[in-house]
């Protein structure tokens, strides 16, 4: 059974493994994995250290399997990481709905986040969540040294009100 839940400060070191092996994953043929490794796995170090209560993390017969943030609390989901061993079991689609509902909670009206253009398995996983392509550019990662092609991702969350006087609108 899936549980999603707030971190907890000693869920760190185990988050950090997940987010290392999920950007592993997520990085194949876009960065130097023996390279880069120990930057992503400082920076994940860092991140959680600092901002663990604003993670979420998924369970599953009570071990953690995935984690996702909202590092500003607004309308982009920053993080969403399942351990690759994990994947396809429903974790993703949980720590998803649970960043969702932060968002609409918050008063946002849709959701955004991005990832490099790249990592097909992402954008069809938010693809098949409801998120369509909003925009595509290309900027300096300096967590892979170079440029990376990113995809922003969209979806709205709470329907557009019609315009108008009456039900229906005009």
């Amino acid at each position: 059974m899936i549980t999603v839940r707030n971190a907890r400060a000693e869920d760190v070191p185990t988050l950090v493994e997940i987010g290392v092996r999920a950007w592993e994953q997520a990085v194949v043929g876009v960065a130097d994995l023996q390279l880069r490794r120990g930057y992503a796995r400082n920076t994940f170090q860092q991140f959680l250290v600092r901002q663990w209560l604003r993670v979420t993390v998924a369970e599953l017969d009570s071990a953690l399997f995935g984690w996702a943030s909202r590092e500003a609390l607004d309308d982009e989901i920053t993080d969403l990481w399942v351990d690759p061993q994990r994947q396809r079991m429903g974790l993703g689609s949980a720590l998803l709905a649970a960043m969702e509902a932060e968002i609409a909670a918050a008063g946002f009206e849709a959701a955004r986040l991005q990832t490099h253009a790249r990592n097909l398995a992402a954008v069809g996983f938010f693809r098949k969540h409801g998120y369509a392509v909003s925009w595509l550019s290309i900027d300096y990662s300096e967590r892979l040294d170079r440029d990376v092609e990113s995809v922003g991702l969209r979806r709205q969350l709470i329907a557009d009100e019609p315009i108008g006087y009456g039900p229906g609108g005009l």
